[in-house]
């Protein structure tokens, strides 16, 4: 049996704690990130739960009407995912219900088709945005990246849905 010397033993510890350290530096930068994604995201869920009750009631179209309650129902269903992987990262979850003023402010001033219409041109903005934003996030390996690797799917979902009526708006009225 060889014998290893003190040297080669200390030079080992060296290189493990440096390894350590490195993945340890690189996991708290991730974790700002990922914290910071997840309080945006609980945001998103609720503020898109609120404006999809209020499309719900306030939409002309039928098919506006469904897809308000679709979009809810989706969300709340995210929001207790994303506030279970928020708590395992360490975050408070925010209690607040959070919607972008100026579009709540904008849909609830507007009825029939005017609403209908600045409602689909919203949902479409904002979930753009999301899917870029999930996808980053997909890719990180902890609860956070794997809550957004689940909810892409109904995100692009969502898009596609809201493109559909929104096509199908224009058809009916003959303009965006």
């Amino acid at each position: 049996m060889k014998h290893v010397s003190a040297k080669a033993w200390l030079g080992l510890a060296l290189v493990l704690v440096l390894a350590v350290a490195g993945t340890y530096a690189q996991s708290q930068e991730a974790d700002a990130t990922s914290k910071a994604f997840i309080k945006t995201a609980i945001e998103g869920n609720n503020a898109e739960i609120e404006l999809g009750k209020l499309a719900a009631s306030k939409a002309q179209s039928a098919a506006v009407k469904q897809f308000g309650q679709a979009l809810a129902a989706d969300h709340q269903k995210a929001n207790e995912h994303a506030k279970a992987a928020a708590e395992a990262v360490g975050v408070k979850p925010p209690d607040a219900r959070s919607v972008t003023i100026g579009t709540l402010v904008k849909l609830q001033a507007q009825s029939g088709s005017a609403f209908d219409r600045s409602f689909i041109d919203a949902m479409i903005s904002d979930h753009r945005k999301d899917i870029t934003t999930y996808q980053e996030q997909s890719a990180r390996n902890n609860a956070v990246g794997r809550y957004a690797k689940q909810a892409l799917p109904s995100l692009q979902t969502h898009l596609q849905e809201a493109e559909r009526i929104q096509q199908q708006l224009t058809e009916v009225t003959g303009s965006k």
